[in-house]
């Protein structure tokens, strides 16, 4: 049989060939690194006979799927510990997840941190115990007499909501037992470095009807230095929480009679402030009108748009003179009203309308987490109206402003390209042309992208940009979505140059996402330290004692007239103490006052990133800050 790998290259096998043997055939490094592989398309474990001709991958833990995999069977080996240590404990479920694994069980055992500790240990004699791990197959009705002589209700409970004609797939590691698809390791010895990382509770499958389950989270790589690597990352951001930050440098908050709903505080908004200002300003320059619609619409509106089919279990509805209406959860069908308001010739298109829309979406209570999710939101939403020849060219100029925005920042992204869901509105072709629009323009703009099938939006295909921020954590924010739907929906018409109707091709767009969790995110990426043009004050004045603080005052005011953001601390405590404080909330310059700086008309300024500077001209000094601001220095 004809194999074609990864890298293009196409060798004969013989029929029955496993994953494995192809690996050593092609090298025995690969053999070594090898955790399971891919055969078109499909992961599978490293003992998988091919029959046929295939395209395969062999993949190694640093490939997408190749963590998955080798975490998958961390989790059997948690389980198998947890069942040595407390007999009678019955297994949910135990995925792997990004960056980990868990499993949830039902224990009469409340565990502990020290607990974990104690099967943490356990797991690494299984490991040295280097088991096999082997696959089997039994039907239904012998699955199920399977889990119910070991106790494993939970277990039945998922064979029986499988069809009656499944063939249903075990995998076993010396005595232990567990009911999995797959794909595992060959063996437990594979799994070298492994850490439980909390214990949380469970809903089974997510509901809080049915009981409350133990779940255990854990972590797991192929060599020690890698777990170390990634055990000093979860250190740094939980150094780096927003809600940590975020209380420290009284931001912003979330009150008990408002969960989800963020309150910002006077700091918090004017780093919103600015955010939006830039938006504003840098939607100008790109040829976007401004617009608001009412955070409220009666509900055949979002019959009209498709919401109410998709989307109504995540509104908030309300009754308004005995009619029915929602709590906008998107701002798109808002943007359809302000179109068809009037009649637009093809001359006019494109058209470019931008809205900071409040949305409100119902998120359970367990998902809610700060600033980044929440029930509340703005949405730096944008809608592109225009004709079917202009689609490639602006959705390249979606590309560009949204590079260009990222960068300020520092930020690096990657991209993801996802296609029709399986609940969604419109035709096959309607969405071919859509997908390949957005394929064209990713292509011309030579832009590498990660295709997610069935990912897209109920209405149209969509590009994600993922960030990466400064310790290697990736967030979803902007995303541009092509739609052939909406319009119809609604209506939406110009007259074209036959002086027919025709239907406008509609663009969902947002860079930020939401500035609630952009503002979170650039909590985390700067550590609070935000740079000069961001900072919500960005130069403090630190007298020395009471008798300079007139001269201080002079100098706040000269600082304030020239549009830079500055705080006097004229407490009467010590300077180390007001430095030490200014230095605690993050502020990029502290101007020291005394006898000295009053004779000489100077000033003495410190750096939060530099440390002290020495005395200079106050002019000089503004001119430095200001320079900072308007190149929006990192």
């Amino acid at each position: 049989m004809k194999i074609t790998l990864k890298d293009g290259s196409v060798k004969e096998f013989p029929k029955g060939t496993t994953i494995m043997a192809m690996a050593e055939a092609i090298s025995s490094r690969l053999a070594k690194e090898a955790v399971g592989g891919e055969v078109n398309g499909i992961v599978v474990d490293l003992k998988y006979p091919v029959n046929e001709d295939a395209e395969v991958s062999i993949l190694k833990f640093e490939d997408e799927q190749g963590p998955h995999v080798f975490r998958h069977t961390s989790s059997h080996i948690l389980a198998q510990a947890v069942q040595r240590l407390y007999p009678g404990s019955k297994l949910a479920i135990g995925p792997s997840i990004d960056n980990g694994f868990y499993y949830d069980i039902d224990s009469e055992h409340r565990f502990t941190q020290e607990d974990l500790e104690k099967i943490e240990k356990e797991m690494e004699k299984i490991v040295q115990e280097n088991l096999e791990i082997e696959r089997f197959e039994l039907p239904r009705d012998q699955a199920i007499e399977l889990m119910k002589d070991k106790g494993e209700s939970y277990k039945v409970e998922l064979i029986q909501d499988l069809p009656e004609d499944a063939v249903i797939s075990f995998y076993k590691q010396g005595d232990f037992v567990d009911l999995c698809a797959g794909p595992h390791l060959p063996s437990t010895k594979l799994v070298k470095a492994i850490k439980l990382l909390s214990v949380a509770g469970a809903y089974w499958r997510g509901d809080e009807k049915n009981k409350m389950l133990q779940r255990i989270y854990g972590t797991s790589f192929p060599k020690q230095k890698m777990l170390e690597e990634y055990l000093h990352r979860l250190e740094e951001a939980k150094k780096r929480d927003h809600r940590k930050i975020g209380k420290e440098l009284d931001l912003f908050s979330i009150q008990d009679e408002g969960p989800g709903f963020p309150f910002f505080h006077p700091k918090g908004m004017m780093i919103r402030n600015i955010l939006e200002d830039f938006w504003r300003k840098a939607h100008v320059k790109r040829g976007y009108t401004e617009i608001k619609t009412p955070i409220i619409l009666n509900e055949q509106l979002w019959h009209t748009s498709g919401h109410w089919d998709h989307y109504k279990d995540n509104m908030y509805f309300t009754k308004i003179d005995e009619g029915d209406y929602a709590v906008k959860p998107m701002n798109c069908p808002g943007s359809m009203l302000v179109y068809r308001r009037k009649m637009h010739s093809y001359r006019d298109l494109p058209i470019r309308m931008a809205e900071l829309g409040l949305v409100h979406r119902h998120e359970l209570s367990g998902a809610l987490h700060g600033l980044m999710r929440v029930r509340c939101f703005t949405q730096d939403d944008a809608h592109i109206f225009m004709l079917p020849n202009q689609i490639k060219d602006e959705i390249k100029g979606v590309i560009d402003f949204v590079d260009y925005v990222y960068s300020i920042f520092g930020f690096k992204y990657h991209i993801e390209l996802s296609t029709r869901p399986e609940k969604s509105m419109g035709t096959d072709e309607e969405w071919n042309l859509a997908i390949g629009a957005l394929k064209d323009a990713l292509q011309e703009k030579n832009l590498p992208y990660k295709l997610n099938e069935g990912d897209g939006a109920f209405y149209g295909p969509k590009i994600d940009f993922h960030l990466e921020d400064c310790i290697g954590r990736t967030w979803q924010c902007g995303t541009i979505q092509l739609d052939f739907q909406m319009p119809q929906r609604f209506d939406l018409s110009y007259i074209g140059s036959d002086g027919e109707k025709h239907q406008p091709v509609m663009i969902h767009r947002v860079i930020f996402g939401s500035i609630e969790r952009f503002i979170g995110i650039l909590v985390e990426h700067f550590a609070g330290k935000f740079p000069t043009w961001l900072a919500p004050v960005q130069v403090k004045l630190l007298p020395i004692a009471d008798k300079y603080k007139p001269y201080a005052e002079k100098l706040m005011a000269e600082i304030a007239d020239a549009d830079i953001r500055v705080e006097l601390d004229d407490r009467n405590e010590k300077i180390g103490y007001k430095i030490r404080e200014a230095q605690m909330e993050k502020v990029p310059y502290m101007v020291i006052i005394g006898e000295k700086e009053m004779e000489t008309g100077m000033v003495s300024v410190r750096s939060r990133d530099r440390g002290e500077l020495g005395a200079q001209n106050l002019k000089s000094f503004m001119e430095t800050v200001l320079e900072e601001v308007k190149n929006k220095s990192l």
